[in-house]
């Protein structure tokens, strides 16, 4: 178990390196001069010179890189060029939070609602039951998530006409608290960051469900007189469950970066809105250390995969 983890964990720093240099060089090349650009009408040349030696850029590539992975190794992501002396964690430590909470509900009502549903789905094949949760769960997914955020705002607005309320359409609450006013904020998000993330899950799991099902170590364990429930449970779930849990590998990295349109569109402050304006204001530091947050999330996420992989089948641990 400890050298299969202590492989994964090597080739995960490898890739984090990669990650890093990529992200790197991709701003390095940029053709515009982001501090020139930020000074705009007020250039001066003694400041740009100064403030291009305070950030490193008038250094070799070689060296600005080496720096950039000291200041990663010192949990420092840099300094921001729109806001000046103004360190970028410091400008996403108040969206991490909040960016972590959406993904970490969302994940859950995928996994909680999904999963069953498309097990429900395998144990009816081909029932009114399984035509009515993959109809349902298609039309789902086959909807982009900001299609449906847009939808739900628009709902919401035409129950507040017509009952009178003020339930609210954009803003977020207070991180990690779930008192009726805050839940008022996250219900909405939460359920449409969950959609699309629980059709696919439910599809995958039936999917995957059916095949196992078929295989012959699950007809002979009925063949036996085995109950249906011990088959299912025992024997056809546990390998049901290894292409989803690869699934959730990736979902666990990327379920930050997928909220980007959802904090967007319900004026969430999480780190994807303040990625979107880092964009527009080409604040590179901002824009590099999302994406290694990013980074780090898949690959964690991928860890927690192969730990899960173990556990559901044990054969691994000696590979």
């Amino acid at each position: 178990m400890l050298k299969f983890l202590l492989k994964r964990l090597i080739g995960l720093v490898f890739i984090i390196l990669g990650v890093t240099f990529i992200t790197f060089i991709l701003g390095y090349i940029v053709p515009e001069d982001p501090i020139r650009e930020q000074m705009g009408q007020h250039f001066n040349y003694q400041i740009w010179m100064q403030l291009r030696h305070i950030y490193g850029l008038d250094l070799p590539w070689y060296q600005q890189y080496a720096r950039f992975l000291g200041h990663l190794l010192q949990f420092n992501l840099g300094l921001s060029f729109q806001f000046q002396n103004r360190l970028v964690w410091n400008i996403l430590k108040d969206g991490v939070p909040v960016s972590v909470e959406l993904a970490f509900w969302g994940l859950i009502i995928q996994l909680v609602v999904g999963i069953p549903l498309g097990i429900l789905s395998a144990l009816r094949a081909n029932t009114w039951v399984d035509t009515t949760n993959m109809t349902t769960m298609l039309v789902i997914y086959a909807l982009p998530p900001f299609v449906l955020a847009v939808f739900a705002q628009l709902l919401i607005g035409w129950l507040n006409t017509i009952t009178g309320g003020s339930w609210p359409v954009s803003q977020w609450g207070n991180p990690w608290q779930y008192d009726w006013t805050d839940l008022q904020y996250k219900i909405v998000p939460i359920l449409v960051y969950g959609a699309a993330g629980c059709a696919y899950f439910a599809r995958l799991a039936r999917t995957s469900t059916l095949e196992v099902l078929r295989q012959d170590y699950v007809r002979t364990a009925r063949a036996k007189g085995l109950q249906e429930r011990v088959v299912v449970y025992r024997h056809a779930l546990r390998n049901a469950l290894i292409p989803i849990i690869t699934v959730l590998g990736l979902s666990i990295g990327f379920l930050v970066a997928g909220s980007f349109f959802i904090e967007s569109i319900f004026n969430i402050p999480g780190i994807g809105r303040i990625t979107i304006l880092s964009v527009t204001n080409r604040d590179y530091p901002v824009m590099q250390a999302t994406v290694v947050l990013l980074a780090f999330g898949v690959v964690i996420g991928n860890l927690i995969s192969d730990i899960l992989y173990t556990v559901v089948d044990p054969r691994i641990k000696s590979e």
